[in-house]
């Protein structure tokens, strides 16, 4: 793997021009930008690019894989033979760890970059059709948009890599995790301008309005613009021309679920983020802590829908079950990005924290309820606060970090995260720079304790 500025170049040559480099004609096979962007189809496939297996979809499993061994829900069987890995499960992640660099910084970046060459293309084409280029639009300011919210939660604060040329990004140094998330923010507020409320084909596999406004609730959450969480989740909750409901436990992560506000297809056979081995007696990648079984409430059928126990060699291991299929075969699940339950907690967080407590209530008992759970005793504001973070823990467990994110913007890692993992210090809320990042551009700064 080249190092970002390499990445970016490599992307970004294409899609410009200076008078610096010989100019060199398109291989037979290919097309140029300015024809890519010239007809609905090619532009079409070149967005849709941004979906597939080594961008957004590879991302995907390690921001999943990362973030959950971050926590405190999700293990690894192996990690004991992938340093690696072992670095997230027990803590202290080092500076020059790969699947750090590869993973959370190089493929988010990679995507950052296409999007950064759509937006350009798109926006200076003037023979697409006008809701084609609208929709294409609206998708690759949510990709950048998404990819920046993984890299800012993970690294606090990231450079800015919006120029399509590729040059102008090389050398940047880091932009501060406010003005990452402004401009997430109005990435998505572009992106919900653009798309339409309704799906392009009959699944929810590619983004539309909806999708951009429920990332914003979440982003203005973990901002604690509560006012503006409320709002966004509530245009969510309430959309009319798409209606989306709590759906069955069991078919809660099928590709077909009216819950799911956002789903991207698998690739190459993966199906369940590792945590369903391709035969049912295979004891999977990732499995949940023995303690986390115990957090469920008596009568809770979330442990039974969406958890189960497989033995092997004397051992139980207790498996996350939302995902039924070890292979992609079968094609009925995708990858869940956003669903309605995480709107319903965000917004009953959110008005917990503006004292809302008959509101907060509601939207919290709507998710207790559908796991078989009576309303919620939770009648104060910090009684609420606390019980909502551990529905959150429940409900989104193995869900691309949740469980993580939470601990950190609630200021509780150290506090509950030292007594877990063996080598954890305080400064593991953030992720390190990437050593050979730093080397390469020295104008990247190192996060505190890491130097």
């Amino acid at each position: 793997m080249k190092k970002l500025s390499y990445i970016l170049l490599a992307l970004g040559l294409s899609a410009t021009s200076c008078k610096k480099f010989v100019t060199i004609d398109n291989a037979p096979n290919s097309l140029s930008p300015t024809d890519v962007y010239a007809a609905d189809a090619t532009a079409t496939s070149a967005v849709v690019a941004m979906y597939t297996y080594y961008a957004t979809t590879y991302s995907l499993q390690y921001y999943t894989w990362t973030a959950e061994l971050l926590g405190d829900d999700i293990q690894y069987r192996y990690y004991s033979s992938t340093p690696g890995l072992a670095e997230y499960q027990n803590g202290n992640v080092t500076t020059t760890n790969n699947t750090l660099r590869y993973n959370q910084w190089y493929y988010p970046f990679y995507v950052v970059a296409q999007a950064n060459g759509a937006i350009d293309g798109l926006t200076k084409s003037t023979t697409l059709t006008g809701s084609v280029k609208n929709q294409l639009l609206g998708e690759s300011y949510f990709m950048r948009a998404f990819h920046f919210f993984y890299l800012n939660n993970f690294f606090g604060g990231v450079p800015l890599s919006l120029d399509p040329v590729a040059l102008n990004n090389s050398a940047l140094a880091r932009s501060s995790k406010a003005d990452v998330y402004a401009q997430i923010i109005t990435d998505l507020k572009t992106a919900a301008d653009l798309l339409p409320g309704t799906y392009t084909g009959t699944l929810h596999a590619r983004v539309n309005k909806h999708a951009a406004e429920a990332l914003l609730a979440r982003v203005y959450l973990y901002q604690k613009d509560y006012a503006n969480a409320v709002t966004y989740a509530t245009k969510v909750i309430g959309a009319t021309d798409v209606t989306y409901s709590l759906s069955d436990l069991a078919t809660t992560f099928k590709n077909s679920s009216a819950e799911t506000i956002l789903q991207f297809a698998t690739y190459y056979g993966y199906t369940s983020f590792g945590y369903r081995a391709a035969a049912a007696t295979t004891i999977p990648d990732y499995y949940l802590y023995n303690n986390f079984m115990n957090q469920f409430e008596t009568g809770d059928n979330r442990k039974t829908a969406w958890t189960d126990s497989l033995v092997s060699g004397g051992t139980t291991y207790r498996r996350v079950n939302k995902y039924k299929l070890g292979t992609a075969t079968a094609g009925d699940e995708y990858y869940v990005i956003l669903r309605l339950a995480e709107q319903y907690l965000i917004r009953a967080e959110a008005n917990a924290q503006l004292n809302n407590i008959s509101a907060a209530q509601a939207d919290l008992d709507a998710v207790r309820n559908r796991a078989g759970l009576g309303n919620t005793t939770a009648a104060t504001k910090d009684d609420l606060l606390t019980a909502i973070a551990q529905e959150r823990k429940i409900e989104l467990f193995g869900e691309l970090g949740h469980r993580w994110f939470d601990l950190v913007r609630t200021g509780q890692a150290d506090a509950v995260l030292s007594k877990v993992k063996s080598t954890w210090v305080p400064r593991d809320t953030l992720m390190p720079i990437p050593y050979q990042e730093i080397l390469n551009n020295k104008n990247l700064t190192q996060n505190p304790g890491f130097e």
